[in-house]
């Protein structure tokens, strides 16, 4: 099966590089390079939205949200 890797979307022209993002992603897939969030290890991202979540300026957008049905 052939599948497509969904991120986090990250606006480089918003995002501030304050870390906030880095600091929540428990799968280590984010860094600061040049002062901007980017995705460092995009395999591992497992979509938690914690990203979108605590950036406080809206640099990061999930492009859906993830419901888990019991």
């Amino acid at each position: 099966m052939d599948a497509t890797l969904v991120l986090p979307r990250i606006d480089r022209a918003v995002c501030t590089g304050c870390g906030d993002c880095v600091d929540v992603c428990h799968a280590s897939a984010l860094a600061i390079q040049d002062r901007i969030a980017v995705f460092v290890s995009p395999e591992d991202c497992d979509y938690c939205t914690d990203c979108e979540a605590v950036c406080a300026v809206g640099a990061i957008a999930c492009s859906f949200e993830v419901v888990v049905a019991a």
